[in-house]
């Protein structure tokens, strides 16, 4: 069960691994763009593909959706990134119950966005678990973890494209040791829980009276959605990439502190930070130095 391409990547490992994929449940498909062209899930692309029977039902909650299921006579289910929570009577269904691979390193950022919460709060490490599914959110006794050393530098994207492959092999060997019956599964210490709240758009709004630390912190963390954006002169502009600067200059939260050939500089409740990539609303992205050549800003101004 999963929808986007990280399932989808998931899911083809699954494919060359040992074990029988009996079939696929997908999100319907969706309709998007001004023609309202109707485009199927990365995981039913790859499933019809391969010629495996695909379940995309609108409901999940009837008994003609578990009656389909249950034809199938799964011993387990993979549960990846399937974008609905599951009732009871699903995660009853398979002998072995429903397995989730989730990308962090539970009981911390149970939720929709582990990888970004990870990035924003300023963790050394990322990691993906493998645990069974409970109806209470993410809290299912784990299986197995791996942790991956985070460099401070890692988009959402980038750090979810690392994870997918950690995670994977990790599904994996968590099937051959159920197989194997040699792996029991440790409830997770309520204690320590955390939340991984889903993005929405305007949590990509700048608050400038944040640090300099928080703020690149959050710029990584919402790309590529929702992305960060603040107003510059009256008008959107999105920032991709920003990098704290070590100066003795200093200006109120929001004041543009440099705009020249050497330096596109603003300043936050604590620290400067260098603007090194941004996008003016229908605009190509442009360097930050480049931007100010053509933005008629200057030192004094104030993004908001």
């Amino acid at each position: 069960m999963g929808t986007p391409q990280i399932a989808a990547a998931t899911l083809e490992q699954l494919l060359a691994g040992p074990d029988t994929v009996v079939g696929v449940v997908t999100q319907p498909d969706s309709t998007a763009g001004r023609g309202q062209k109707t485009s199927a899930s990365p995981v039913r692309k790859l499933a019809e593909a391969r010629g495996i029977p695909v379940l995309a039902a609108e409901k999940i909650r009837t008994a003609e959706f578990l009656e389909a299921l249950r034809a199938w006579q799964a011993d387990i289910i993979v549960v990846v990134a399937y974008g609905r929570i599951l009732p009871k009577t699903i995660l009853d269904l398979a002998p072995q119950g429903c397995i989730n691979v989730h990308y962090s390193l539970l009981p911390k950022y149970r939720g929709a966005a582990p990888a970004a919460w990870t990035i924003i709060n300023g963790e050394a490490q990322a990691g993906v678990s493998t645990m069974k599914l409970v109806e209470k959110m993410d809290a299912g006794a784990i299986y197995l973890q791996q942790a991956v050393n985070l460099t401070d530098t890692e988009t959402t994207g980038a750090l979810q494209a690392q994870l997918t492959p950690v995670g994977a092999a990790l599904l994996l060997e968590t099937l051959r040791r159920l197989k194997d019956r040699t792996l029991s599964a440790t409830e997770q210490d309520e204690s320590l829980a955390t939340l991984a709240p889903i993005l929405k758009k305007e949590d990509g709004r700048i608050d400038w009276q944040r640090s300099a630390v928080e703020i690149e912190r959050r710029i990584r963390g919402f790309d590529p959605w929702p992305g960060s954006f603040t107003q510059c002169a009256g008008k959107l502009v999105k920032i991709h990439r920003a990098q704290m600067i070590a100066t003795e200059r200093r200006g109120a939260p929001g004041e543009i502190i440099r705009a020249d050939a050497s330096g596109f500089w603003v300043a936050t409740s604590s620290g400067v930070l260098s603007l090194e990539e941004v996008q003016q609303e229908n605009k190509k992205r442009l360097a930050g130095v480049e931007f100010i050549k053509g933005a008629r800003i200057k030192s004094g101004d104030r993004l908001e």
